[in-house]
């Protein structure tokens, strides 16, 4: 039996509101032993213990990611990295450089960049070939809900000029009706097709790597929506005990009919490995103007074409996807940008609880580990303000990612406008009585939750502007935000009573941090290092 440890000398922050801010936490068999005062501690603990001197740092409850794509995380970090690329001549190098190194037959993959920041309209496919040495090339946009390609990619795809656009998605084209480089949505999927797949050796090893680089930032957990690749992947690692991560991963939507012949049920697993909801997108993204809305876009060219973005499914067909899913115990995640898209699903889900009173309804107490796992909004980043209730109402979690929010600031302005003072509204929300589940949507946007922290809680870029803050009166305190880093995401799992806050019978999953919290600045939150991260008291990150 492993000894009992002792942490002490520094301010626990255990996010239970019986406790609040402790001065002593104990472990034993990677469970919370103690916590309290340094006497209440000292006197649970046995005779023979290591001893953690906190140096007047601080210690919070692991993080987790309640949304994040792992596995395209992973592979995406061996891939051009577009991200916050200001210029489209500086783009077009970088792609350049890093196609030169490829073999002549190789596919050139990349994302992250955004055209908002090169001041001009979408990128080409003509440009895109002066730079890729006749290798076909595939790039998605920071949001990943359009992708810029090259001819020889759309050659390897048969997309042309007498190709139709796929249901929920369309092909970008120029004046004479050609394919112009651009695939919206669904419309990516032809091309998606041709790219040659890792092997899956090569995935397990992106993603244990990958784990080990969100260690060293004291996340422990993770809720992933992403297809059977990955979840193959990680019941792989899982299987052989190499998995470090507690993950809540969903399942894709085309998967529904074999999940409910199999009696699937959302909750099946254990502590590290958990089968959470069904993934439905509902419409797109701001970036792409293709977020579903319930009045046209600000500000959009005269012949844009879906001044109202793109609904991913009609009604009829999300009604009845979300109705058999809760029919059938699995509880969804819904894919939802616009204010038309979050409330036609809001309106979906209600008509689903109201159809199926003899299901398992959602449970935000703190019931065992097997309790039902909510349903859940993911994004939510602009809503009606006659909406915003509802998602309490309904006990329909509101998983958001506060970078979206200082990322998106010029452009939801832009397409929004006075709209957008209800766009990423966590103060609302939380003051309607949602639930709050923090992710980063990676690799969207950066996976650092400590970024994600400063900008719930400063609603400011990294620069400081806006200046006070863009809507700051929906702004979360440092605390509100952690709980929503951690036991939101808990109670979103239905994990809460194991897990999300320091408190006695919890598992031990937690972070030491560099310096005392309580004395960072708020727009000092994205320097704050991690100094060790422990998941069931055992070190998995240190230094």
């Amino acid at each position: 039996m492993a000894r009992d440890r002792l942490l002490a000398g520094g301010a626990i922050w255990t996010l239970d509101p019986t406790v609040g801010v402790a001065e002593a936490i104990a472990l034993r068999d990677g469970k919370v032993l103690a916590v309290g005062s340094n006497a209440e501690v000292r006197a649970a603990i046995s005779a023979d213990y290591d001893f953690i001197d906190l140096a007047g740092h601080s210690v919070i409850p692991g993080i987790c990611d309640a949304h994040i794509h792992l596995l395209w995380s992973a592979l995406l970090a061996d891939q051009i990295d577009l991200q916050a690329v200001a210029s489209f001549e500086q783009a077009l190098e970088i792609i350049r450089r890093h196609a030169e190194r490829l073999p002549a037959d190789a596919w050139v993959l990349g994302s992250g960049w955004d055209h908002s920041l090169w001041q001009r309209d979408w990128p080409t496919a003509s440009e895109l070939d002066q730079v890729t040495g006749g290798r076909p090339a595939f790039i998605t946009r920071k949001d990943l809900h359009s992708a810029w390609v090259n001819n020889a990619a759309l050659q390897r795809a048969n997309i042309s000029k007498f190709s139709n656009d796929p249901d929920g998605g369309s092909i970008g084209r120029d004046s004479a009706g050609e394919p112009n480089g651009m695939l919206f949505e669904n419309g990516q999927l032809a091309v998606k097709a041709c790219i040659p797949e890792p092997s899956a050796a090569q995935k397990e090893a992106s993603i244990q790597t990958f784990i080990k680089h969100m260690h060293r930032r004291g996340i422990t957990s993770l809720h992933v929506p992403e297809g059977p690749d990955c979840f193959a992947a990680v019941q792989a690692l899982y299987g052989r005990g190499a998995l470090e991560m507690r993950i809540l991963h969903h399942l894709r939507m085309d998967l529904l009919d074999h999940a409910v012949a199999m009696g699937l049920k959302s909750g099946l697993g254990d502590t590290w490995l958990r089968f959470g909801n069904l993934k439905i997108f509902s419409d797109g993204s701001l970036g792409s103007a293709t977020a579903h809305m319930l009045t046209p876009f600000d500000n959009l060219p005269a012949n844009a074409p879906h001044p109202y973005g793109i609904p991913m499914l009609d009604r009829e067909d999300l009604f009845a996807t979300i109705d058999r899913a809760i029919a059938n115990d699995i509880s969804v995640i819904v894919h939802a940008i616009g204010d038309a898209a979050n409330r036609t699903v809001l309106d979906a889900i209600e008509a689903a609880i109201k159809a199926n009173p003899e299901t398992l309804q959602p449970s935000l107490g703190t019931g065992p580990v097997a309790a039902r796992i909510p349903n859940r909004i993911e994004h939510a980043q602009v809503l009606h303000s006659d909406d915003i209730r509802r998602f309490g109402q309904l006990g329909v979690i509101a998983s958001m990612q506060p970078i979206h929010a200082t990322s998106d600031i010029t452009l939801a302005d832009r397409l929004w406008g006075q709209r957008s003072q209800y766009a990423y509204a966590w103060r609302s929300l939380q003051a309607s009585g949602a639930i709050l589940a923090f992710g980063s949507d990676a690799p969207v946007e950066s996976w650092d939750p400590w970024a994600g922290l400063q900008a719930a809680v400063t609603r400011q870029r990294p620069d400081a502007t806006p200046a006070g803050g863009w809507y700051p009166e929906q702004c979360l305190s440092l605390n509100e935000a952690l709980w929503a880093y951690t036991v939101g995401p808990a109670i979103t799992s239905g994990e809460q009573a194991i897990k999300g806050s320091l408190s006695v019978g919890k598992v031990a999953d937690l972070v030491i941090l560099d310096q005392d919290l309580a004395q960072v600045a708020n727009d000092q939150l994205a320097k704050v290092q991690v100094v060790q991260t422990m998941i069931e008291g055992q070190t998995v990150c240190e230094g």
